[in-house]
């Protein structure tokens, strides 16, 4: 009987594995550069991980719950609440730092749409948790109809404007958009 993966090893391998996503992104992502990068062998990852798609799916979970980690974190220093929490968001989610959390999350939006049979539970996990995360925010539950709509609209304008932004790099315009969407949603 083959040994267990050593937790510790599999833990410091995700850890790494995450950060090399987060730089190179997931396109022509490939286990024996990823390997090489990591300090250990494709044999070693398949060993921690069982397969390249069990990596990716963990490394997917490391990178979500890191940008849970960070944006509650962040939010909760804030204080804000209503308006000022979907520009306390905006500041969170627009800034530099963030830009590889939101490009592999439009990496993974776009690909689960190409390939929706075999990507569907990768982006189906950002989306939800993200309008868990929101909706949480906003005061809704599952069951509230009205405010998961809610929920689901302030995150399509923040995806929106984040997928402009990462594009065009024009924070000065988009910075307008999302006040303008925060006021309109105030006036409601």
């Amino acid at each position: 009987m083959a040994r267990p993966a050593d937790p510790r090893r599999r833990a410091k391998t995700l850890a790494a594995a995450a950060d090399y996503v987060l730089e190179h992104g997931l396109a022509g992502l490939s286990l024996r550069p990823l390997a090489s990068a990591l300090g250990t062998s494709p044999r070693m990852l398949l060993y921690d991980f069982v397969s390249k798609e069990e990596l990716i799916m963990a490394v997917l979970a490391e990178v979500r719950r890191r940008e849970a980690g960070m944006l509650a974190e962040y939010v909760a220093a804030t204080g804000a609440a209503g308006p000022e929490l979907l520009r306390a968001v905006w500041d969170w989610a627009g800034h530099a730092d963030r830009a590889p959390f939101m490009r592999l999350f439009f990496e993974v939006y776009v690909d689960a749409m190409a390939h929706p049979d075999a990507r569907s539970e990768r982006a189906s996990a950002m989306v939800t948790e993200w309008l868990d995360q929101f909706g949480a925010a906003l005061g809704s539950s599952p069951a509230d109809v009205a405010d998961s709509a809610t929920a689901t609209l302030v995150i399509a304008a923040l995806r929106g404007l984040l997928l402009d932004r990462l594009n065009t790099g024009d924070e000065e315009r988009t910075d307008r958009a999302l006040e303008l969407f925060v006021q309109l949603l105030a006036g409601h």
